[in-house]
C-alpha cells in the first residue's frame, strides 16, 4: 500500500448533484476529476437505484458539465455545459437519455443556472444575470450564433453594494428569470427563449407551481435600505398567461431556497433577521389557500442545509432536507403541515445534495455521500435502506493506506465538544509524532471525519504526523446555542476549545506537544492568526485565505452581514472593539513561524486581509512568507485548479516540516523549490525542450 501524497489529488473523483430520475430507478451525477493543471473533466453519468450495474457516462468529456435535471417523463436529461463554446459561459442542453445526441436549446450572454422542467416537460425555467443593454437590444434571449463578449469597463463605475461574487464583478447586471420553449414556440411566435421578469432587481430561485405559474424570489428595498442590504425576500407568483405578479409571502435568509407543491404550498427557508448570521434556518410552509404557515423543523434544534437544499417528496405531504448533525450530514424529513416531528432517514456519513423520486408510497432518496474510508459516492435510500450506487475511486483505494479517524468528546468551559484524532500509517504507540492541528472555516460550519477535507486529512497522517479536528463552540450541528456562543468574541472561545481539545490530545505519550502545527482556511485562518498571536505553544503555523483585520473585511467583503450578526456592530460604531477583536492587532506579540496564503480572486475574504497580516509579521520580525494564488477565489481548497490545490497541500507540509524535529528538511524559506510538484514539472519540461533541441 502506498502512503496518500499531495498529487493523488489528481486522481481522486469526486461526485456532486446527484438527481434521482421521477421513477426512481435512476440516478444522474456529476462526476469530476482533475484533467490537468488548470482544469478538470466534468461529465454526467446515470446509475440505477437497485445497485446491480455499473455507471453509465452520459456526456462526452467536452467542456464542463453540470445541472444534470430529469424531465417529468423521464426520457431526457436538462444539463448546463459549456461544450463549443469559446467561452466559459454555459448554456442549456437538453439529451435523450436512452439514445440521441444533445440539443444546445439557448445562446444566452449571462450564462445558465437554476434549471427546472415546467410539469408538461415542454418548457424550462432558468435564471441568468444580464445587463440592461442586453435586455434592451434582445441579447439575453439569444445571440444567434453571433459572436459576443462583454466589455470590461473602464473604468470601472460601482453604485451597488455587493458588487462582486464569486471571483466576478457584476458590472450592472441584473438577474432573471427566464422560459426556454423546447417546441420553438416562445411568446412572440419566433423566439425560443423568453424573459419573464424585468427591472433593475434580482429575481431569484424560480420555481414552477404548475404548467401557469412560476414563483420566484425578489429583494425589495426595505425604507432606505437597499436589496444588497437586506434579507428581507419577497416570494411572488407570476401568471404566464396573464402576467400578473402577486405577492405570496415574505422571508428573511441569507439567501433564497424553495420548493413549490402543485397546490400552491411553498416550503422556504428561514432565518432569524435578528443576528441572522448566527441563527439556525427553518423550513416554513406556506399554505396560500388557507393564508397559514407552518414551522415543520421548529422542534429540531439543528440548522437545516441550505446548500444542501430540500424538496417536496413525491407525495408533497414530506419536505425531506439535510442537517448537520454531532459530526454527520444527515437526512431527514417531515410532513409539511408539522402534524409530526421530523424523521431521521439516514443518521451517519457527509451527505450532499439530497433529491427524491419514485412513487408517493415508495420514494426514492438518492445524494452523494462521504464516509472516512472514501470521498464520496452515490447512495440511495428506499423501504429503510440504504444502498450505495457507486465505487468511483476504487482503484485509488486499492492501492493506497488509509487511516480511520477517531472520535472523541472532551470538555471545554463545561460544555462538551466534538473531535477526531487520526494516527499515521504503520502507527506505533511507543513511538512519538508531531501533531498537525486543524481548523474549520465558517465560522457557523461543521466538519466530520470525511467530506471535502478527506485527502488532506489523510495526506498529513501520511506524513507522519497525528492529526487533530474538532468542531468549536460556534459550529454548526449542536443547536443553536452552541454556534451563538462565539457571539461577539471569535477568538477567545473558539481558542479555549481548540486549545482544551489539544490539551487532552498531548496527554497521550505518542504526541510529541513540542512539535506541534495549526492551520486552517477562512475563519480557521482567522484562528490560526489568532492562536499564534496569543501563545507560542506551536511551532508552526499556516494561515489560509483567512480574516485577520475584522473592520477591513467589513469593507471589502460580500458578507458584511456577518460582521454585523456575530459581532452586533460596525466598524464606524465601534472600531476599537473590532481593532481588538482582529488577530493584526497581536501581530508584534507572533514568535511562531507563519506561512500566510492567499487566493488573488477571493472576494469572500479579499486578498488585502492575508497582505495585512503578511506584512504585520514581516515588520515584527517573524518568519513567514506570502503565497498567492492567481485566477483563484475563497474555494481554491475545494475547487482550485488542480496544480493550485496540490500546491497549497504541499506547501502547508513543507513549512510543518521544515519546524518538525521528526523531519530532517530545511525550512520552506530555505529549501527554495526542492518538493513542490510544479517546479518538478517545470524541470522536466525544460529538460524535454532541450533533448528536443
Amino acid at each position: 500500500m502506498s502512503p496518500v501524497s499531495a498529487t493523488d489529488y489528481c486522481d481522486i473523483v469526486q461526485v456532486e448533484d446527484t438527481r434521482v430520475s421521477p421513477n426512481g430507478t435512476r440516478v444522474a451525477f456529476v462526476r469530476k476529476v482533475p484533467s490537468g493543471d488548470d482544469s478538470y473533466e466534468q461529465t454526467i453519468y446515470t446509475v440505477s437505484t437497485d445497485g446491480e450495474s455499473d455507471p453509465r457516462r452520459l456526456t462526452i468529456a467536452e467542456g464542463v458539465d453540470s445541472h444534470p435535471r430529469w424531465s417529468p417523463s423521464g426520457d431526457r436529461l436538462a444539463f448546463v455545459s459549456t461544450r463549443g463554446a469559446d467561452d466559459d459561459r454555459p448554456q442549456l442542453w437538453v439529451l435523450p437519455v436512452d439514445g440521441g445526441e444533445a440539443e444546445q436549446v439557448t445562446d444566452v450572454p449571462g450564462g445558465v443556472s437554476g434549471v427546472e422542467w415546467s410539469p408538461d416537460g415542454s418548457r424550462l425555467l432558468f435564471q441568468q444575470a444580464t445587463t440592461e443593454a442586453e435586455r434592451e437590444d434582445g441579447l439575453d434571449v439569444g445571440l444567434d450564433g453571433e459572436e459576443y463578449e462583454r466589455e470590461t469597463p473602464d473604468p470601472r463605475v460601482v453604485d451597488r453594494l455587493v458588487y462582486r461574487q464569486h471571483q466576478r464583478y457584476r458590472d450592472d447586471t441584473v438577474t432573471h428569470a427566464y422560459l426556454a420553449h423546447l417546441d420553438g414556440d416562445g411568446a412572440d411566435g419566433e423566439s425560443e427563449v423568453e424573459r419573464l421578469t424585468d427591472g433593475d432587481l434580482d429575481h431569484v430561485a424560480p420555481a414552477w407551481r404548475d404548467d401557469d405559474t412560476v414563483y420566484f424570489g425578489v429583494k425589495y428595498p426595505q425604507g432606505e435600505t437597499e436589496p444588497d442590504d437586506s434579507v428581507v425576500i419577497d416570494i411572488q407568483s407570476l401568471d404566464l398567461d396573464s402576467g400578473d405578479v402577486t405577492d405570496v409571502t415574505r422571508t428573511t435568509c441569507w439567501g433564497l431556497v424553495m420548493d413549490v407543491a402543485t397546490d400552491g404550498r411553498v416550503a422556504y427557508a428561514k432565518t432569524p433577521e435578528e443576528r441572522l448570521s448566527m441563527r439556525s434556518s427553518d423550513i416554513e410552509v406556506y399554505d396560500p389557500e388557507t393564508d397559514e404557515t407552518t414551522v415543520p423543523t421548529a422542534n429540531l434544534d439543528r440548522t437545516v442545509d441550505l446548500a444542501g437544499g430540500f424538496t417536496w417528496g413525491p407525495d408533497e405531504e414530506f419536505v425531506y432536507f439535510l442537517t448537520p448533525d454531532e459530526g454527520h450530514y444527515v437526512s431527514r424529513r417531515v410532513p409539511g403541515d408539522a402534524s409530526e416531528d421530523p424523521e431521521l432517514l439516514v443518521g451517519d456519513g457527509h451527505a450532499t445534495t439530497l433529491s427524491v423520486g419514485g412513487d408517493a408510497d415508495a420514494p426514492v432518496v438518492a445524494y452523494a455521500k462521504s464516509e472516512w474510508d472514501h470521498r464520496g459516492d452515490v447512495f440511495a435510500f428506499a423501504d429503510g435502506e440504504e444502498t450505495r450506487l457507486t465505487e468511483v475511486n476504487a482503484d485509488y483505494l486499492a492501492e493506497v493506506d488509509v487511516q480511520e479517524p477517531e472520535e472523541l468528546w472532551f470538555d471545554s468551559d463545561g460544555v462538551r465538544v466534538q473531535g477526531w484524532v487520526l494516527t499515521p500509517p504503520e502507527f506505533d504507540e511507543d513511538e512519538t509524532y508531531p501533531l498537525a492541528v486543524e481548523i474549520h472555516g465558517g465560522p457557523h460550519a461543521m466538519w466530520s471525519e470525511s467530506g471535502t477535507m478527506w485527502h488532506e486529512y489523510q495526506l498529513l497522517a501520511a506524513r507522519g504526523y497525528v492529526v487533530f479536528w474538532s468542531n468549536p463552540r460556534g459550529s454548526t450541528g449542536y443547536g443553536e446555542e452552541f454556534a451563538t456562543a462565539i457571539e461577539s468574541d471569535w477568538g477567545d472561545v473558539t481558542m479555549t476549545d481548540v486549545m482544551n481539545g489539544v490539551e487532552l490530545v498531548c496527554e497521550r505519550d505518542y504526541v510529541d506537544e513540542e512539535n506541534a502545527f495549526v492551520t486552517g482556511g477562512s475563519f480557521g485562518g482567522f484562528m490560526t492568526g489568532w492562536i499564534v498571536g496569543h501563545t507560542d505553544f506551536f511551532a508552526g503555523g499556516v494561515a489560509q485565505r483567512g480574516v485577520y483585520d475584522l473592520s477591513s473585511f467589513y469593507g471589502s467583503t460580500d458578507a458584511f452581514k456577518l460582521i454585523e450578526g456575530d459581532f452586533g456592530t460596525t466598524p464606524w460604531d465601534e472600531p476599537e472593539f473590532l481593532w481588538e477583536q482582529s488577530p493584526v492587532a497581536y501581530a508584534d506579540e507572533v514568535t511562531t513561524p507563519t506561512l500566510v496564503m492567499h487566493a488573488d480572486d477571493d472576494f469572500r475574504v479579499p486578498v488585502n486581509n492575508g497582505e495585512m497580516f503578511y506584512l504585520f509579521l514581516k515588520k515584527n520580525g517573524v518568519e513567514t512568507r506570502l503565497v498567492r494564488y492567481p485566477r483563484e477565489g475563497h474555494e481554491l481548497s475545494r475547487s482550485g485548479e488542480p496544480a493550485h490545490v496540490v500546491d497549497r497541500l504541499e506547501r502547508t507540509v513543507r513549512w510543518f516540516d521544515g519546524y518538525s524535529d521528526h523531519h530532517d528538511v530545511p525550512t520552506a524559506l530555505e529549501r527554495g523549490d526542492d518538493g513542490l510538484s510544479a517546479a518538478e514539472s517545470a524541470d522536466e519540461d525544460a529538460d524535454d525542450e532541450g533533448r528536443d533541441e
